[in-house]
């Protein structure tokens, strides 16, 4: 199947065709279009931080330098197009050379993902070099800065980030935009349904377009969810089992 493309502009006609500003073969108004436009991209923003919309992970990959932070973002070390607000997943990678003709016998290890700031300063020796287990994110603005633990020696170890692909934005109206193509129906009625608000008529709203909105999300959630298996967190597995005559864990 061929890849689908549109434009802003053809989202932004038919949104303004469902609110009622537009008709059939009528043109929008310039100001209107930079409103729709400015919209289209605020709302894409939103749902760029909503896991269930976004359709694919990337991943990002550093070798270690002995460094204690590494930055994330559009020319940093993990040089991503735009800096992710979290991690969804990271691993450590021990880059080991094969013999002859075996290429790198290269062994990945899951890393824990520290979820606050409040946490990562509870670590007494934070300068400790020796195998990570730990990292942490800190998503400052505009760039963001990730914390290994401890600090993984140089060269023989790298880092690899799982984060978010990235919906947009849209740098014009007119350039064609690449997206799976559930994705326009889905822009296009929510974008509507802000759009309705923004007019001043948000009591015409027609109940078709909300339901197609919320319908397009649902599709969006349901083609985009990824559960991982549950796992208990390690302060809550036993060792083994308790034997309470002895009072000893067996």
């Amino acid at each position: 199947m061929a890849d689908v493309q549109n434009s802003a502009l053809d989202i932004i006609n038919q949104a303004l065709f469902d609110v009622g500003v537009l008709g059939l073969g009528q043109t929008a108004d310039p100001a209107d279009v930079n409103n729709a436009f400015t919209r289209l991209n605020w709302m894409l923003a939103q749902w760029q931080r909503k896991r269930w919309l976004v359709y694919h992970l990337i991943n990002s990959t550093v070798t270690s330098t002995g460094a204690m932070s590494y930055t994330v973002g559009p020319g940093g070390a993990f040089n991503l197009a735009a800096r992710p607000d979290k991690l969804e997943a990271a691993f450590l990678t021990q880059i080991a050379p094969g013999g002859p003709g075996a290429g790198n016998l290269n062994i990945d290890y899951p890393l824990k993902l520290i979820h606050s700031r409040e946490q990562y300063n509870d670590i007494a020796l934070k300068g400790l070099v020796s195998f990570p287990s730990y990292i942490f994110y800190d998503n400052a603005y505009p760039m963001g800065s990730v914390y290994p633990y401890p600090i993984p020696n140089p060269t023989i170890y790298s880092v690899t980030l799982s984060v978010k692909e990235i919906l947009g934005p849209f740098t014009n109206t007119t350039a064609l935009y690449t997206i799976p193509p559930e994705y326009y129906a889905a822009m296009q009625h929510n974008l509507a349904v802000r759009l309705f608000e923004s007019y001043g008529v948000q009591a015409q709203m027609k109940p078709i377009t909300m339901a197609l909105a919320k319908e397009a999300l649902n599709v969006l959630r349901m083609g985009n969810a990824q559960v991982p298996n549950l796992r208990m967190p390690d302060d809550l597995i036993r060792p083994g089992i308790y034997n309470p005559y002895s009072d000893q864990i067996r």
